[in-house]
């Protein structure tokens, strides 16, 4: 065979001059090289046209695609990323779609591709499964202030060399961010100061879940701190998630790492600062930023304030009259029929009540919170997990 150990260039070249020869007929040239007098017409004329550079293989991509995406639809969606590098294709065009309906933006999977062939998307690790034990189960969020959940995201040294502990309260069902404070200090009262200014706004929740880390828990038996003590009181339920098991509040933990890509890399030189950045990322959170569990609509347009207003006043603790009222003495103790029984110092003060179950067990109850397991017949108490 000729063309045995010949490039497919010299092969083209020696056809075409085979056919300048004009020894043979096109139709005896193209049996003898195994092409088609079609592939041997087209050779002939692109040598004719090009010469030898007219050989090689061309691109056999269409010049024109009527399904391309418009350029300018790709140069939108580009310039959307770069000004928020940690959306995904889906909330750009979410966003895109509402601010200019009648263009025909493209689906989220070509969105992908369109950002991924610019070089505006970075691979990312894969996570390994580190065989972590179920998490317990926790009651989900139907509506709007069935329940709120808080934590700290991890303090950050600002320019200044001045610790951020930045503190989040979010509403589950909506994901409306309702507090997002850079603060100094972690103390109790410091951040009971920022729950009363989201409760005076917008209202009480039903629940209120967070890490067992302080202020939001204690390290006695009970678990109890002095604000979750005071959201009691004001009719909220804590709800505390397993220890070790943060992705119990995994929808808060996925705020925190967004917040923490567009906040704080780097982050501002003084707090004032570092709260206007937390102010401004927080409007764009709630009020543009598409949510794929809301549909792709923002946050604003789900929420609604809760009914329960915030008291001028905390409610007096007033229990059944069939419940057996005791008082928390200073020591943390409440006397039970000559024995001592001990709580925790946080309830000083405060009434507790035991509601009989059973023969001789009892649950111990503050306000309508059930804090501890009692048996009378062998005097042992058992923490209850109020929060789960």
């Amino acid at each position: 065979m000729p063309w045995q150990g010949v490039s497919p260039m010299d092969l083209r070249g020696q056809f075409v001059r085979a056919v300048a020869a004009g020894r043979l007929s096109m139709t005896e040239l193209c049996d003898q090289y195994g092409i088609s007098r079609k592939t041997g017409y087209k050779w002939v004329t692109r040598y004719e046209a090009e010469g030898r550079a007219g050989l090689p293989d061309r691109s056999r991509r269409p010049h024109h695609s009527p399904t391309a995406t418009d350029p300018t639809l790709v140069e939108a969606l580009c310039e959307m990323r770069r000004r928020h590098p940690t959306w995904s294709a889906r909330k750009l065009i979410g966003v895109l779609r509402r601010e200019q309906p009648r263009r025909r933006w493209p689906a989220r999977s070509t969105g992908c591709a369109l950002l991924k062939a610019h070089g505006l998307v970075r691979a990312h690790r894969q996570r390994r499964d580190r065989g972590h034990a179920a998490a317990s189960p926790l009651l989900p969020a139907n509506v709007p202030n069935d329940l709120w959940t808080t934590d700290f995201k991890g303090e950050f040294r600002m320019g200044n060399g001045q610790y951020c502990y930045p503190l989040t309260l979010r509403d589950a069902a909506s994901r409306y961010v309702l507090r997002c404070a850079a603060l100094e200090t972690k103390a109790e009262r410091t951040v009971r100061h920022q729950f009363e200014r989201a409760f005076r706004i917008y209202g009480l929740p039903a629940r209120l879940r967070s890490d067992n880390g302080q202020p939001f828990a204690g390290t006695g038996f009970t678990r109890l701190s002095r604000l979750s003590i005071w959201w009691i009181r004001l009719g909220i339920r804590p709800e505390r998630i397993a220890l070790g098991h943060p992705e119990q509040n995994g929808s808060h933990e996925q705020f925190h790492r967004v917040l923490k890509a567009e906040t704080t890399r780097p982050p501002a030189f003084h707090l004032q600062a570092q709260q206007q950045r937390f102010r401004r990322f927080c409007t764009e959170y709630n009020q543009v930023r598409p949510h794929e569990a809301l549909q792709d609509q923002p946050p604003a347009w789900r929420y609604v304030g809760s009914p329960r207003p915030f008291p001028a006043r905390v409610p007096a603790i007033e229990y059944p009259g069939h419940l057996e009222v005791r008082r928390v003495a200073p020591s943390g103790q409440i006397s039970w029929r000559g024995h001592l029984l001990h709580l925790t110092e946080v309830l000083a003060g405060h009434d507790v009540a035991l509601d009989e179950i059973d023969e001789g067990i009892w649950i111990i109850y503050f306000v309508t919170v059930p804090v501890a397991r009692f048996d009378a017949r062998t005097r042992t108490l058992t923490a209850l997990p109020h929060g789960m």
